[in-house]
């Protein structure tokens, strides 16, 4: 089981603290996350199914947003966090 955990903004529309979630890749994940809390959707990944340009996935620590993404597998991974910056000016 993975721990997940969403930033404060994320987390107003999933769990409020870590969610326990069985997942072989990152877009699996997404797709567990987005079944149990429908408010996520279109919140982490666009109309297209790719991350957002300003979400950033860490998987034990490592981001992987910009290299392997939604396909990282997470066999022998325990901690998913998921944070959505914010751009302005």
């Amino acid at each position: 089981m993975l721990a997940v955990h969403l930033d404060s903004w994320l987390r107003e529309f999933g769990p409020r603290q870590y969610e326990k979630v069985r997942a072989d890749s990152v877009a699996q994940l997404l797709d567990v996350l987005e079944q149990r809390y429908p408010r996520l959707r279109f919140k982490i990944r666009d109309e297209t199914g790719r991350l957002r340009r300003y979400v950033r996935v860490f998987v034990d620590g490592e981001d992987v947003s910009g290299t392997t993404g939604i396909s990282t597998a997470l066999s022998g991974h325990e901690s998913i966090d998921i944070l959505h910056s914010i751009a302005g000016g």
